[in-house]
């Protein structure tokens, strides 16, 4: 049976550990654990989803580090991990996600499994591990994890899944194949695309918009929407007032700008309607974006991986976004203070 190591096992991870070990068993899983470590290793994981079911709970192995998680590996006699899928948050460390993996990549043999946001989160990967598949995905799964190794998921639940770069030669496809066919076989819904940045790029017009504005606001999209409701912004007195979908909609226009000219053209318009009415049509309070959780939280945000690296994609081919900039600036500046120890008077 395949091996799997999950490093991050937050809401996302924990959930795709679990149809993970529908298909191998969970004795072929093995969890990096921090903050849940205590937790999962005295009871495993629990899940309750209105779409798999309530009270699901598995227990795979567990491990507090890359080095214990090979190690454990050493002692069954098996040579290597046939899958590390990255579940933690993509912020910037150091050393980075992608080198703490390294002793579980067997060069040319483990495939590396990047389950994050943002756009442009390859590359450290594909440079550090040029001979070993590298799989890139996007994630519809509205899931929290509630308490220490206790996850609430709701209705949704896709993953899109892809090689990096898209041309990759036909081993590296074979893994993506496999690793659709092992979540299907597990009780999940995983598609696979010939290139799946085109589903990143799309995802990215919520999440580099939505996200950073709902953290800044300390409100949800739909409160958002809400609140900037007849704020007597627009250009006459025939406008709606519906100024903070405007906005919005500004912000999405830049990001869809960025992906059209890296030749994704049918991120579109038409694109950015479809998410703005998915949100404008929701019932207050409307839904809570990851970067709002970890402002209320205080944690570090993903600012670079879903904003920044559109800025930075933007400047590499002229384009002007002074919103997405502006909003970058400001979120990862909020995302910095976090960090800092606050000066007492």
């Amino acid at each position: 049976m395949p091996k799997v190591l999950i490093f991050g096992t937050g809401s996302l991870g924990t959930c795709y550990a679990w149809a993970l070990s529908n298909a191998v068993g969970q004795d072929n899983i093995t969890a990096i654990c921090r903050s849940n470590y205590e937790v999962a290793s005295r009871n495993g994981f629990t899940i309750h989803s209105n779409l798999w079911g309530d009270n699901l709970t598995f227990q795979p192995r567990i491990a507090r580090s890359v080095a214990e998680a090979v190690q454990q590996l050493s002692l069954d006699q098996q040579q290597f991990f046939d899958f590390v899928v990255v579940a933690a948050k993509a912020v910037p460390a150091d050393p980075s996600v992608a080198e703490v993996i390294g002793p579980a990549v067997a060069k040319g043999k483990t495939a590396v499994v990047l389950l994050q946001n943002g756009i442009g989160i390859e590359d450290e990967y594909a440079r550090l591990y040029p001979d070993n598949p590298l799989l890139s995905t996007v994630a519809y799964f509205p899931a929290t994890q509630v308490s220490p190794a206790v996850v609430h998921h709701k209705e949704v639940e896709m993953l899109h899944v892809g090689t990096y770069p898209a041309d990759a030669p036909a081993p590296h496809k074979d893994a993506a194949r496999e690793f659709a066919e092992l979540l299907g076989k597990g009780g999940a819904t995983a598609k696979l695309h010939d290139d799946v940045q085109r589903k990143r790029w799309g995802k990215l017009l919520v999440n580099a918009s939505w996200n950073p504005i709902c953290a800044l606001t300390r409100l949800r999209d739909r409160e958002f929407v809400a609140a900037s409701l007849g704020l007597g912004l627009g250009a006459g007195e025939d406008e709606r007032g519906d100024d903070g979908v405007r906005f919005i909609k500004d912000v999405m226009m830049e990001i869809a700008s960025v992906a059209q000219a890296y030749g994704y053209r049918d991120v579109n318009e038409e694109m950015v309607d479809f998410q703005i009415g998915r949100a404008v049509v929701r019932d207050l309070p409307g839904v809570q974006p990851s970067m709002l959780g970890d402002a209320f939280d205080k944690k570090s945000m993903e600012v670079d991986a879903i904003v920044g690296n559109v800025v930075r994609l933007a400047r590499k081919k002229g384009l002007d976004v002074p919103m997405l900039r502006t909003i970058y600036l400001l979120a990862n500046g909020l995302s910095e203070s976090f960090t800092r120890k606050k000066i007492q008077a």
